[in-house]
C-alpha cells in the first residue's frame, strides 16, 4: 500500500495502466521511469522529453482541462500536484471515479519519496532506485560545494506585472537554501508574494535572480533593471526556472545545474 500527499492509499497498478499527467515535471518523471508506453495524456505545458511527448494527446493546461478528451483517453490514473492544479480538478475526477495520485513536494529531499511513490505504484521500483542514486550523488556534490560559498540574500523573481517572488516555504527556496542562499521575506504566510522594487532596500540584497519560468524573463529584463538601478546592476542575473522549480527526475539535473551556476557566478 502506497500513500500520496493527500493520504490516499494506492495498490500497485495493473502492468498496462493508462496514465494521464497534468503536471509537467511528473510527465517527465514518468518517461524517466520507463513508462512511456503508458502515458496517454498530458497538458500543453508538458514539454519534456520533447521528442516523445509531442505525440501524446494534450487535454488542456494545468488549471483547466478538457474533460471530454480526458474521458476518451480512458485513463486508469491521473497525476496531479497540490500547487499546480486546482482542487476543483481533483474533485471533478473523484466524482467521475477516476483514480488520482496527488503529489506535493515542498523540499528537495521530497524527491526521494516521489520516486518511490510513482515507481512503486507503476511497477518501476528498480528504475526508481536508479533515480534515487543519481539524486543522492548530485545532492552530496552540491552540499560539499556549498561549504565553500558565502551566505547570500536572494530576491528570486517569478513574475512581472505584478512583480512576484517566492517565500521561504517553497520548493525553490528550499533548493536555494542548500547553498545558503536565503530568499528575502516579503509577507508572512504568502508563498508567492507580490512586491514593488520601490519598497525594497536593495542594499540588503546580494543577488536578484530573474527566473525563466513561469514568466519568461530574458536578458532585456536584466538590461531594464540595470538601467533603473545602476548601483545594483551586478546583482541581477537570469536563472533557469525549470532547473529550480521542476521536481521529479529534473531535480537531479537541477542540483547539478545549481552547482555549475554558482561556479559561473564566482568566476
Amino acid at each position: 500500500m502506497f500513500i500520496d500527499a493527500m493520504k490516499n492509499q494506492h495498490n500497485a497498478a495493473a502492468p498496462n495502466a493508462r496514465i494521464v499527467s497534468i503536471v509537467p515535471s511528473l510527465t517527465e518523471l514518468l518517461y524517466d521511469l520507463d513508462l512511456a508506453d503508458q502515458v496517454v495524456g498530458r497538458t500543453i505545458f508538458c514539454i519534456h522529453p520533447d521528442a516523445l511527448v509531442k505525440n501524446v494527446t494534450s487535454i488542456g493546461g494545468t488549471k483547466r482541462i478538457n474533460y471530454s478528451k480526458l474521458i476518451e483517453l480512458a485513463p486508469d490514473y491521473v497525476l496531479l500536484n497540490i500547487d499546480e492544479n486546482p482542487k476543483s480538478i481533483a474533485d471533478e475526477l473523484q466524482k467521475r471515479k477516476i483514480k488520482t495520485i496527488i503529489t506535493h513536494p515542498t523540499k528537495t529531499l521530497d524527491n526521494i519519496n516521489l520516486y518511490h511513490l510513482i515507481g512503486s505504484i507503476f511497477n518501476r521500483v528498480e528504475q526508481a532506485k536508479v533515480l534515487k542514486a543519481a539524486f543522492n550523488t548530485a545532492y552530496m556534490k552540491l552540499k560539499l560545494h556549498a561549504d565553500t560559498l558565502p551566505e547570500q540574500r536572494v530576491l528570486y523573481i517569478i513574475w512581472s506585472d505584478p512583480w512576484m517572488s517566492i517565500s521561504a516555504n517553497t520548493y525553490i527556496a528550499d533548493i536555494l537554501s542548500l547553498i545558503d542562499w536565503q530568499v528575502i521575506q516579503h509577507k508572512e504566510d504568502v508563498r508567492y508574494p507580490t512586491f514593488n522594487f520601490s519598497d525594497l532596500d536593495l542594499n540588503q540584497i546580494d543577488l536578484i535572480l530573474f527566473s525563466t519560468e513561469p514568466y519568461s524573463f530574458t536578458q532585456k529584463h536584466i538590461t531594464a533593471f540595470c538601467e533603473q538601478h545602476p548601483a545594483h546592476s551586478a546583482k541581477a542575473h537570469l536563472i533557469d526556472g525549470e532547473m529550480l522549480s521542476w521536481y521529479g527526475s529534473r531535480a537531479i539535473k537541477g542540483l547539478n545545474y545549481l552547482k555549475q551556476y554558482c561556479e559561473t557566478l564566482n568566476t
